[in-house]
C-alpha cells in the first residue's frame, strides 16, 4: 500500500524503512518482493558522478529526512554483487557495483502536471552528485518490473561470484595446487564450470592443465 501524506504514524514507519534500506545492499535483499512492487510506486535509474554512488545514496537519504519526503521517496539502492578474487595468492571477497555511475530509486510514480510528482523529482534531481534521470529526453522512464527482479536476483546470489581477471592468451601464475608458482598461458576459459585451461611448459613442451579460476592470477 502506498503511503499517503499527513499520516504521521505511517510516514514515520515508512521513513524507518527507507532508513534501513539505504544502510546497505545486504539489507535490501531481505525485503520481500511485495515491498518492492507496490501500487503508485516505480523504480527509476538515476545517473551520478563516477564513484559517487554511495555518497548520492547517503545524500538522498538526508534530503528525504530534512525535506519530509518519506512519502515520496521509498528506497535507494546501489546494486552490488560479491566477487571472489585472488591477489598475491590471497583470496578475498570484494563488492562490485553492477551499474557503476547509477543508483536505483523507488519513488512515487512520476506523472505530468502532478504537484507530488514534481516535488519527488525535485528532491532526487537536486541531490548533490546526481546528474539526472535516465529516460527519454527530459522525461524519466521507470524500469520494467522484470528488469528490477533481474537486478535483485543478482544481488541475492548466495555464493560470491569468481572474478575472472584474465583472458585467453594472457600469461598467468598458478597460485594453488601441485603446479604452484608455475607460469603459463591461458588457453581457454569455461565460465559455466569456473575452470581455466592453462598451457604450462614442462621440459620445453607445453602441457594443458585444467584449474579453478581461484588457482591462478594474472601477472
Amino acid at each position: 500500500m502506498a503511503t499517503t501524506r499527513g499520516r504521521a504514524g505511517t510516514k514515520t514507519k515508512d521513513s524507518r524503512t527507507a532508513q534501513a534500506s539505504v544502510n546497505g545492499e545486504a539489507e535490501e535483499a531481505a525485503f520481500s518482493e511485495e515491498e518492492y512492487f507496490q501500487e503508485g510506486r516505480s523504480w527509476y535509474v538515476v545517473h551520478t558522478y563516477s564513484g559517487y554512488e554511495n555518497k548520492v545514496r547517503t545524500n538522498l537519504e538526508h534530503r528525504v529526512e530534512s525535506m519530509d519526503a518519506s512519502d515520496l521517496i521509498h528506497r535507494v539502492i546501489v546494486p552490488t554483487v560479491d566477487e571472489l578474487e585472488v591477489h598475491g595468492g590471497v583470496r578475498r571477497t570484494v563488492s562490485r557495483k553492477i551499474f557503476p555511475g547509477y543508483v536505483l530509486v523507488q519513488m512515487t510514480t512520476l506523472e505530468e502536471n502532478d504537484p507530488e510528482s514534481s516535488r519527488a523529482w525535485f528532491v532526487v534531481r537536486n541531490t548533490p552528485g546526481v546528474t539526472g534521470f535516465v529516460g527519454s529526453g527530459v522525461r524519466p522512464v521507470p524500469l520494467d518490473e522484470p528488469d528490477v527482479k533481474r537486478i535483485l536476483r543478482q544481488m541475492r546470489a548466495e555464493e560470491p561470484r569468481v572474478r575472472v581477471g584474465f583472458v585467453e592468451g594472457q600469461s598467468v601464475r598458478i597460485v594453488d595446487g601441485p603446479f604452484v608458482d608455475f607460469v603459463g598461458v591461458v588457453d581457454s576459459i569455461d565460465l559455466a564450470k569456473g575452470k581455466v585451461r592453462v598451457l604450462v611448459s614442462f621440459f620445453g613442451r607445453e602441457t594443458p592443465v585444467e584449474l579453478d579460476f581461484l588457482q591462478v592470477e594474472r601477472l
